[in-house]
C-alpha cells in the first residue's frame, strides 16, 4: 500500500469561504528578472564562487553545503505579496543530473478580500511571507514526491527545487496592485503579484546550479499545478533539459467557455498577465484564450510528456474557479460546471499524443482536491484495472511507454451519490 500519514492540507491548498466585496486598481508593473540577466545568488552555506569545469572550460557550479538536506536560496530584490523577501529551497542529490521543480499550493487571490485575508472568503496561502523553516513541518511531506525514504517515489535519487507560494498569483503575476478595502474599514492593500519575476530569476539560478540536467520533471498541486502549466515555457527553454516531464495536478487551465471565462478575465487584469505573454510570440494567441495553453505548450515540445490530474468532484479549486463568479452557484452547480469544462480539456487533450489526463472520480480527504498529496490511496480508476496516481507517474516517467489517458466514470456510493 502506497500511504504517507500527514494531517489534511486544507489550509496549505487553500482558503474557502463566502463572497466579499471588491475594487482594485493597479498601481504598476512587476519587474521581469530575466530582463537583467541572471542575478547574483546568495545560497545559505555555499562557497564563495564556482570552479573551472576542465573539460569545457565553463564554470561549474559551487559544491552544495550539504545532501539530501533542504537549503533555503534568497535572491535579492525577489517578493512575497506582503513585499517580504520570496525564498525558495534546494535539495541535492550527489552526482544526480534529474531535477524535480515542484510549485507549492495555496489558492489565490485578486481584490482586497482574498488578498488580505479576511475571514470567511476564498483566499491565498502564506500572506505573512515564507519563514526559513518552512519545509520543516507538514508541507515539506505534504506530497510522497517530496519524499526521499519511499522507495516507491521515483523522484526520491532525483535533485529537487521546492518554490513556496506566497504571491496569491498561481506563480505567474506580473503587477502590483493597490486593493481598496470594499468596507473602507482597512487602508488600501499595496499587493506584488510577483510570482513571475520570482521564477524567473530562479530558473537563472538553477541554470547556473544545475548545467546539464537529464530529465526535468515539473509538477505541483492546485496553486501549484496551474504554476507548473503557466511556468512549464519557462522552465523548459531556460533549463534545456535533454527530456522534459509536466505534470499539472488539479489546476487546470480550461479552454474558455462561459464558465472559465469570468476567472480568466479577473486574473489577467489583476495580474497583468498580458505583459507575460507579449514577451513570448508563442503565447500571442493565448490572448484570446488561456486555456490554449495546453496545446502551445505540447506543440512546442512535441517530444515531451506532459499530462493532468484532478478529480471529478474537487470541492475546491472548482470554487475557486465558478463561485466568486456566479453568486448563489449551489455545490451540483459547481460540479456540473466543472464537468463540463473537464469534457472541454479532454477534447483539447486528445487531439495531441504527448498529452495526457488522469481523472478519478472521489476520494475522502481534502475535499477530493490534489491528486499527488499525502497518499496514491483513494487515487484509483476502477476502469484502468486500478491504476493509482503513483502508477500514472511511473508510466509519465518511463519513456519506452506510450502515454495514456484515464477518466474514472461515478462512483455508487462516494461523495454521496
Amino acid at each position: 500500500m502506497r500511504t504517507l500519514a500527514l494531517p489534511l492540507l486544507l489550509a496549505a491548498s487553500s482558503g474557502c469561504g463566502s463572497e466579499g466585496g471588491a475594487a482594485s486598481t493597479s498601481t504598476g508593473t512587476g519587474t521581469d528578472a530575466s530582463s537583467s540577466g541572471a542575478p547574483t545568488t546568495t545560497t545559505e552555506g555555499s562557497s564563495s564562487g564556482p570552479a573551472d569545469d576542465s573539460s569545457t572550460g565553463a564554470p561549474s557550479p559551487p559544491p552544495p553545503p550539504a545532501y539530501e538536506e533542504w537549503i533555503k536560496v534568497e535572491l535579492p530584490g525577489l517578493l512575497c505579496g506582503n513585499g517580504t523577501p520570496y525564498k525558495f529551497f534546494v535539495n541535492y542529490v550527489e552526482d544526480a543530473e534529474d531535477l524535480m521543480v515542484l510549485y507549492e499550493p495555496g489558492g489565490g487571490c485578486w481584490d482586497f478580500d482574498s488578498c488580505s485575508g479576511r475571514e470567511g472568503v476564498l483566499g491565498a496561502a502564506n500572506p505573512d511571507g515564507i519563514p526559513d523553516d518552512h519545509l520543516e513541518g507538514a508541507i515539506g511531506l505534504h506530497t510522497p514526491l517530496l519524499d526521499r525514504r519511499l522507495e516507491f517515489n521515483p523522484i526520491r535519487a532525483w535533485n529537487m527545487v521546492f518554490m513556496p507560494y506566497c504571491t496569491g498569483d498561481v506563480h505567474t503575476g506580473n503587477a502590483v496592485t493597490t486593493y481598496v478595502d470594499p468596507l473602507g474599514k482597512e487602508p488600501d492593500l499595496e499587493f506584488h503579484h510577483a510570482g513571475h519575476a520570482n521564477n524567473q530569476a530562479a530558473i537563472a539560478w538553477m541554470r547556473e546550479q544545475f548545467p546539464t540536467i537529464d530529465r526535468l520533471f515539473v509538477t505541483g498541486c492546485s496553486a501549484g499545478g496551474a504554476g507548473t502549466l503557466a511556468n512549464y515555457y519557462f522552465l523548459r527553454t531556460g533549463l534545456e533539459p535533454q527530456r522534459g516531464y509536466m505534470l499539472d495536478d488539479s489546476g487546470p487551465i480550461f479552454p474558455d467557455s462561459v464558465n472559465s471565462k469570468p476567472l480568466h478575465d479577473q486574473i489577467r487584469s489583476a495580474w497583468d498577465i498580458d505583459s507575460i505573454l507579449e514577451t513570448v510570440p508563442a503565447f500571442a494567441e493565448l490572448g484570446e484564450d488561456f486555456g490554449l495553453i495546453n496545446e502551445m505548450v505540447a506543440d512546442t515540445f512535441p517530444d515531451d510528456r506532459l499530462a493532468t490530474t484532478f478529480f471529478r468532484r474537487d470541492y475546491d479549486f472548482s470554487r475557486y474557479s465558478y463561485e466568486r463568479f456566479f453568486p448563489g452557484i449551489t455545490k451540483d452547480e459547481i460540479h456540473e460546471k466543472w464537468w463540463a469544462d473537464t469534457q472541454n480539456l479532454m477534447a483539447q487533450y486528445e487531439t495531441r499524443d504527448n498529452l495526457a489526463y488522469f481523472i478519478p472520480y472521489w476520494r475522502y480527504a481534502n475535499h477530493s482536491h490534489c491528486s499527488i498529496i499525502l497518499t496514491w490511496d483513494g487515487t484509483e480508476i476502477e476502469e484502468a484495472g486500478g491504476i493509482d496516481m503513483g502508477g500514472f507517474i511511473d508510466i509519465l516517467l518511463d519513456d519506452s511507454q506510450a502515454l495514456q489517458s484515464f477518466v474514472e466514470s461515478p462512483q455508487p456510493g462516494e461523495d454521496g451519490t
